[in-house]
């Protein structure tokens, strides 16, 4: 997958986790930290492939984990970005 491809999964994540509806407060915060994720990895520049930070793999990891029953999309858009990273090594 080439960059243009994650950046845009990135962003079809970023409008899902806009789009989502009846959290609670514990989702909400998971979703917040996964935003302020994902800004950070779309603001980096093509040039960098520095590792990212491996916090956000926890957050995507509680994220699936707290919405796979309620929001089946966002929890499938989060592990298919989880494996894209993990599989480039960024």
């Amino acid at each position: 997958m080439d960059k243009n491809e994650l950046h845009d999964l990135l962003n079809q994540l970023h409008e899902e986790i806009s789009n989502t509806k009846e959290v609670d407060e514990k989702g909400l915060a998971l979703l917040r930290d996964l935003e302020a994720d994902i800004t950070a990895l779309l603001e980096r520049s093509d040039e960098t492939l520095e590792p990212v930070h491996p916090t956000i793999f926890k957050t995507m990891k509680e994220t699936i984990i707290h919405f796979e029953v309620t929001h089946p999309t966002l929890t499938e858009q989060v592990a298919k970005i989880s494996e894209i990273l993990s599989g480039a090594g960024i």
